[in-house]
């Protein structure tokens, strides 16, 4: 591969992963109905609103879900998929395949916020558990959904909460275990997985 296509890959890589990662962060955030006048809300609902307001047009949500959201983050993973294929020279590819990966993509991306929303939102209850930060705020609520479950069946010991720890292995499993099984159901390459 030539010099100037591994600087493709890497740039629309990067700029891609990060709009998504954007997009996969206002589902979620208004999956846990997060605080939309959170500064930090308010940036990625200007970030995204260009291209969800047309999609919300089409796609309505149900039940609290965004799904025009959803589907532009599937969108945005299924046309990053693409572009890197055909800029490595694979050309363009069945959509029925990449879109089954950009799938598999977004839940790993979704499982890998998850993981370190858990690790800063641990690092934070230690460091500043009373923080108003506005990052944190978002972090925190974000990550309650995940920990309430298993703080329903594990009370805190002694003043201090191990429910992180099986979230963690739980967050694990998924993401170590299940998703590269998933993509290998897929056909998916296995280098793919890693840079989505």
């Amino acid at each position: 591969m030539s010099t100037s296509a591994e600087i493709g890959i890497y740039v629309i890589r990067t700029l891609g992963t990060m709009y998504l990662m954007l997009v996969l962060l206002r589902f979620l955030f208004q999956l846990v109905r997060a605080d939309f006048y959170n500064p930090i809300s308010q940036f990625i609902a200007k970030a995204t609103n260009p291209l969800l307001m047309p999609l919300r047009k089409v796609i309505p949500g149900f039940f609290g879900i965004d799904f025009a959201s959803l589907f532009l983050a599937l969108l945005v993973q299924w046309i990053l998929i693409q572009l890197l294929l055909v800029i490595a020279g694979l050309g363009f590819l069945n959509p029925l395949y990449t879109v089954a990966w950009a799938a598999v993509g977004l839940v790993s991306m979704t499982l890998t916020i998850l993981f370190w929303c858990l690790i800063i939102s641990i690092v934070a209850s230690w460091v500043a558990p009373f923080s108003q930060n506005p990052a944190l705020l978002l972090v925190r609520q974000l990550v309650a959904p995940v920990m309430a479950p298993f703080q329903k069946l594990i009370p805190p010991m002694g003043g201090i909460d191990i429910t992180p720890i099986f979230a963690f292995m739980v967050l694990h499993i998924f993401n170590g275990y299940l998703v590269p099984e998933l993509a290998r159901s897929v056909g998916m390459p296995g280098g793919l997985l890693l840079g989505l």
